[in-house]
């Protein structure tokens, strides 16, 4: 599909289906080519598997020689009395309120950056039980690597070094979710219209069939 743009070029966009195994590696070698710590967020809803697919790159770069910790969003969720405020299914309050930006910049991002320390934690606020892990912290090398996994990232100006978004149509996001969830889906829709993670993101991947998913690029002539 083209489209003739004012200045005169054409914005080319060609979508690519992959197989998870290349989905992997393209995302792998994003990362494999940049010196120095990197901070990756692989940015999805639940049914798009951001977290399983976070642990497969893993796999990937670890054999490349990088170390790498894997971070779960749902692991820096604000506390009870404050995320669940307004009641336990108020949609703009998923998109707005429940992630701990501060807690992952002072914990994940900032340490993990270019001139952080590189003293980790890999979790902060057990959601289920309303309290802190109590997991120590993770000294991660000069070129080591943090995934950032989970929904609603991008946006928020968190510092990320390279970003992936999973994006799930309405549709097939209505059906793939658990009925206990289907009151976050205007969340997700106020995601993609204000925030608009396929525009933000370094790699869009189409993952309404998160077993087939396909790549889209923008290329400008």
């Amino acid at each position: 599909m083209r489209r003739r743009l004012r200045s005169g070029s054409i914005d080319t966009v060609r979508i690519t289906p992959v197989s998870p195994d290349l989905l992997v590696e393209e995302i792998t070698d994003l990362v494999a080519g940049r010196a120095g710590r990197v901070r990756l967020a692989l940015d999805g809803p639940p049914p798009s598997g951001p977290v399983a697919l976070a642990e497969r790159v893993a796999v990937q770069l670890r054999a490349l020689g990088r170390a790498v910790l894997v971070v779960a969003a749902t692991d820096f969720l604000r506390p009870a009395s404050v995320r669940l405020e307004y009641g336990r299914e108020d949609p703009d309050e998923f998109l707005e309120g429940w992630l701990d930006e501060a807690g992952l910049r002072r914990e994940v991002l900032g340490p993990a950056g270019p001139d952080g320390s590189g003293r980790v934690l890999p979790r902060l606020w057990d959601a289920a039980t309303d309290r802190a892990y109590r997991d120590g912290y993770t000294e991660l090398p000069a070129d080591g690597v943090v995934v950032l996994a989970g929904a609603l990232l991008l946006g928020r100006g968190l510092p990320f070094d390279v970003s992936v978004h999973l994006r799930m149509s309405s549709a097939a996001l209505a059906r793939s979710l658990a009925d206990g969830e289907q009151w976050t889906l205007p969340a997700y829709d106020r995601y993609d219209v204000e925030r608009d993670p396929a525009a933000a993101a370094d790699l869009l991947v189409l993952a309404d069939h998160p077993d087939r998913p396909a790549i889209r690029r923008v290329e400008r002539r």
